[in-house]
């Protein structure tokens, strides 16, 4: 079992920033991850479609005999986790209440601020999972629905990109927050941006890395922990894999070899 692969899904290149950091804790871990670029964003997709959309995706990556599944994706954790861990065999885990533990222990006044998608800022999913572990905060949401489509395509340049991110962004300076919880997987990908219009005093959130310690755990914990051999990377697509080949060096910092092409039923 220590010998299959985990697998990964995001609505499109995001997940990659998760990606990223488990193969930097889990090196010699196998990889499978999916990106479904036919139907990105799920940001402002309904959960009926999100919850398709990403039955389908983890039932290929069973198909695959992954180990485990992790939803890399803030809307699909939000609106489609659930489902996922009643309807697929292997353990599946998201992205919310680690970045949601990680932002209560960060916090220094109380005043927590979530930037996300559409969908998951109205899912509540955050604020839920934060009151859940402590009653007494002060939590802001604000959407950031430009952000998704701005960074896959490439066009967060310096200064429309500042004006974008500032415009979004005020509602959150306004609320006093000392810690932002980043949303969306995409986010890291201008996370200095982000720090840059806030400032030194505010916190970022990013959950990847206290996902991968929980992946860690989680394996360890069941023996399933991959301690030999090279770690290994399989990357499919549901639709332009080229495209998702090229735009995927700028997030994990190397080129890809291959992406295969692999559409949704």
């Amino acid at each position: 079992m220590n010998r299959r692969a985990i697998g990964i899904f995001d609505s499109g290149l995001g997940g990659l920033t998760i990606l990223k950091t488990l193969c930097k804790v889990l090196p010699r871990e196998k990889y499978i991850y999916f990106g479904d670029t036919a139907n990105t964003p799920y940001g402002s997709k309904s959960k009926q479609a999100v919850t398709r959309f990403s039955l389908a995706i983890a039932r290929f990556l069973e198909s695959q005999q992954v180990k485990l599944i992790v939803v890399a994706c803030n809307t699909a954790s939000a609106l489609a986790l659930t489902e996922l861990q009643k309807q697929i065999s292997v353990p599946v885990i998201g992205v919310i209440k680690p970045g949601a533990v990680k932002a209560l222990q960060t916090t220094r006044n109380g005043k927590v601020a979530i930037i996300a998608t559409e969908a998951t800022t109205q899912s509540k999913a955050y604020p839920k999972e934060l009151l859940r572990l402590h009653k007494n905060l002060t939590i802001t949401q604000q959407a950031c629905p430009l952000f998704v489509p701005l960074i896959e395509e490439g066009w967060i340049h310096p200064q429309a990109g500042e004006h974008i991110i500032a415009d979004y962004l005020r509602s959150v300076q306004e609320s006093g927050a000392d810690t932002i919880i980043l949303g969306c997987t995409h986010y890291p990908v201008i996370k200095n941006k982000i720090a840059n219009c806030l400032g030194p005093k505010v916190c970022l959130v990013d959950s990847a890395e206290v996902l991968a310690e929980e992946v860690q755990a989680l394996l360890a914990n069941s023996h399933q922990l991959n301690t030999k051999g090279r770690g290994t990377l399989k990357i499919y697509a549901s639709d332009d894999p080229l495209r998702f080949k090229r735009l995927a060096k700028n997030i994990l910092g190397r080129p890809l070899k291959q992406v295969y092409l692999k559409k949704l039923n």
